[in-house]
């Protein structure tokens, strides 16, 4: 077995050397080679110093800072326009605010656009502003006003049906008008007067809405009826016109017996509602006091 201590097998054959020892003092220098990895000797490095950078003071104190002196100025000229904003605000809700006490001593009710809610074009609000024992005839009445738009809108496919089947162009304008005067009239003349009616329970008004009521029955039993003669023959799709179209043109008849249906529904349903608003008309007392307020 070979001793504790080996010798380096990586010697090449130098002699022992204690590489700590201090064998040159003073020299700089050593005499430890330490084989073939390690140099003879490493010269001392040369004794120079880098030479300091040149002095420069840190300017803290004499350094200028640009400060606009404007900026108080701004901020004043901000507030005022500000105060002046406010002020202008302030006065017209004071306007606003006095026209609606004006308009609410006089009895005028602002209404606001809130029907249909998609798309406000009318205001509609029988659950806060009818009282509750009228809200429900008030709803069916709003029936009426919603069945006499279908039916004029069902009478322009019927005729559209029968132009393409045909027959006079002139019947589809016609039908068009009936569209678009009956519609904002109806509303105008009877269905508003009536909700304008519940709500402040005028007298007079009643009148009027018996008057274009009456008419609104009147019209739509002629159209259920349809004869030729102050209408356009086929511009109405009643009983008649759908009789005789039902044989040579038959989807066209069918088309024209669904609206002969859809205006005997709209003439029952508006009879029923002109009797319970006479009904209320005559147990309310305002039939009494309208032939007071005519007599005098």
């Amino acid at each position: 077995m070979a001793g504790r201590y080996d010798p380096n097998p990586f010697d090449e054959g130098a002699d022992d050397v204690n590489p700590f020892a201090d064998q040159g003092k003073g020299t700089g220098k050593s005499n430890y080679t330490g084989g073939s990895f390690y140099t003879s000797s490493v010269p001392s490095a040369p004794n120079s110093r880098l030479s300091p950078l040149p002095h420069e003071p840190a300017d803290f104190y004499n350094g200028s800072v640009d400060i606009p002196l404007d900026s108080a100025s701004d901020l004043k000229k901000r507030e005022r326009e500000l105060q002046a904003r406010e002020a202008d605000l302030k006065k017209r809700e004071e306007i606003v605010r006095r026209k609606e006490e004006a308009a609410a001593r006089a009895g005028i009710v602002l209404e606001e656009k809130n029907w249909p809610p998609f798309f406000p074009i009318i205001h509609h609000d029988v659950a806060n502003e009818i009282p509750v024992h009228l809200q429900r005839l008030q709803y069916v009445a709003f029936t009426t006003y919603l069945g006499l738009v279908f039916c004029l809108f069902w009478n322009i496919i019927a005729t559209t049906a029968a132009w393409i089947s045909g027959e006079d162009p002139k019947i589809w304008f016609l039908a068009i008008i009936y569209f678009i005067l009956g519609v904002p009239l109806a509303y105008v003349l009877w269905y508003r007067t009536l909700y304008r009616n519940f709500r402040n329970e005028s007298a007079f008004r009643f009148g009027w809405f018996f008057l274009f009521y009456i008419l609104h029955i009147g019209f739509v039993i002629f159209a259920a009826v349809a004869p030729p003669v102050v209408f356009k023959g086929k511009s109405l799709a009643g009983i008649l016109p759908a009789v005789d179209l039902i044989g040579d043109q038959a989807i066209v008849g069918i088309f024209y017996f669904i609206g002969f249906g859809l205006f005997c529904c709209e003439a029952l349903l508006s009879v029923w509602v002109i009797q319970q608003v006479y009904m209320y008309f005559r147990g309310s007392g305002q039939a009494a006091e309208m032939r007071r307020s005519g007599g005098r």
